[in-house]
């Protein structure tokens, strides 16, 4: 069996606290929790923005912390990453692609593509036509090992106003390459900061709540301007693949209130 641990959105800064949370303290539950209870996991994908602000000094210590984790990382860019920066201070598989931070790694019978869909200076998601030759590529190289595929941004609409415009522009060229694709199982992204799971074109997706605060739902209305985060406990999904059943669970690392302190 494979057992893999999926997270997303730790934008993580060395000091400071976003909308009153401590992207140190949620950090640090979630480490004390794979070491309780997932310490026996073969992996963990992390699914981008891994650091607030790219900065040398926050990439640097987050390196630092995710040590802690005692299981192998692969980490991928999301809207507040910086390659540059990402690739000089996290670890990466040998066989990235040149210019961008997508690679394919292969273990014990399954297959992880992690696509990079950061737009620098950008909030908003892409998939450019070397991005997209490449994971063609990928696809076409093996056509029977079960494949799951990671982003940051999603590749469609969920239905959410504030966030679907920063979907990825070429999604549809993604879902029906993703979709074509004989032995993709799922496709898996963050960025919305919100669990959400759902089908296209016979492709499952699903999304996962943030490792440091939470989008509200679409109703009733907000914008960014008046954005306040859902007080909701933050979660990592519990992937397991054996005799050619792929389970995706979603556990609570820590309650709501870890890491959060009221703004006055």
């Amino acid at each position: 069996m494979v057992k893999l641990l999926w997270f997303s959105d730790l934008h993580f800064t060395s000091t400071g606290t976003q909308f009153g949370y401590d992207p140190r303290a949620r950090l640090g539950a979630l480490i004390d929790y794979v070491a309780r209870i997932h310490s026996d996991a073969d992996l963990c994908v992390i699914s981008g923005d891994m650091v607030d602000e790219p900065s040398a000094q926050n990439y640097q210590e987050l390196a630092q912390r995710l040590q802690g984790l005692g299981v192998r990382y692969l980490p991928m860019t999301g809207n507040h990453d910086a390659r540059d920066a990402f690739s000089s201070a996290l670890p990466l598989p040998p066989n990235v692609q040149s210019g961008f931070i997508q690679y394919a790694v292969t273990i014990d019978g399954l297959r992880l593509i992690c696509l990079d869909t950061l737009t620098e200076n950008s909030g908003n998601g892409s998939f450019c036509t070397a991005r997209r030759d490449w994971l063609a590529a990928e696809l076409a190289r093996d056509t029977q090992t079960p494949t799951l595929v990671f982003c940051h941004h999603p590749p469609l609409a969920l239905g959410y106003p504030m966030l679907d415009p920063s979907r990825i522009d070429r999604g549809k060229e993604l879902i029906d390459l993703l979709a074509a694709a004989p032995n993709v199982r799922q496709l898996l992204f963050g960025h919305v900061h919100r669990h959400m799971q759902g089908v296209t074109q016979g492709l499952p997706f699903a999304s996962i709540r943030a490792v440091l605060y939470q989008a509200p739902p679409p109703v009733p209305a907000w914008d960014w301007e008046g954005f306040t985060p859902a007080h909701d406990a933050p979660e990592i999904g519990v992937l397991s693949f054996a005799d050619d059943i792929l389970r995706l669970q979603f556990e609570p690392f820590c309650d709501a209130e870890t890491g959060f302190t009221a703004q006055k």
